[in-house]
């Protein structure tokens, strides 16, 4: 995940914010609400843990065995309330390519595994994982991407259509247009870390 240490530190601190407002999200809105930004705050922190450039912190060779429990167990979760929601959906394929890359970055050969962490440009030449599915994936996030930047302009026009005012008198994590700006983040975020495969 770890290109040079500039991109990585700036994507670390880029998902790390988006995690925290995602926290800010989890104490207003509904419950749907607040169980959708609990897992992408659990995403975002996940992201920005997977991104600390490898000079800082290499972590134990159990480290990716944790990201595959925690965001395995996250596809579960993610799955289970699919059912009512369709949103989760994008929960499962985030979780899903969360576990991906970290049983990549574990895999014997990979630079994570051979130099004792995570390795980054080392694992991109040595492992790869599997292209298709790297391949698919980079697609998905393409297209989320590209779907959740246009869906962010009509509810920024709509938010400043009351003269700036936040109508109804919106906390900060009820603000629908920073929800959807996360999520574009987040999804730029996952597509750069999907490229170093």
């Amino acid at each position: 995940m770890h290109g040079p240490a500039m991109s990585s530190w700036l994507l670390m601190a880029l998902c790390g914010v988006t995690g925290a407002y995602c926290l800010l999200r989890m104490r207003s809105g509904t419950e749907e609400q607040r169980r959708t930004a609990r897992a992408e705050a659990l995403m975002g922190f996940g992201m920005a843990a997977m991104a600390v450039p490898a000079a800082v912190i290499t972590p134990p060779v159990w480290g990716w065995a944790v990201y595959v429990a925690l965001f395995g167990g996250a596809a579960v979760r993610a799955l289970w309330f699919a059912r009512r929601n369709g949103h989760h959906l994008h929960h499962l394929i985030g979780s899903l390519a969360m576990v991906y890359m970290a049983v990549v970055m574990a895999a014997p050969g990979s630079g994570a595994a051979s130099h004792g962490g995570h390795g980054g440009h080392q694992m991109a030449q040595a492992a790869g994982g599997l292209p298709l599915l790297t391949g698919g994936l980079l697609v998905y996030y393409a297209v989320y991407v590209l779907r959740s930047g246009v869906r962010l302009i009509p509810v920024a026009a709509t938010a400043d259509a009351g003269g700036g005012q936040v109508p109804g008198g919106r906390t900060w994590g009820a603000r629908p247009e920073l929800a959807l700006a996360c999520r574009l983040t987040m999804g730029i975020a996952m597509f750069a870390m999907l490229l170093t495969l």
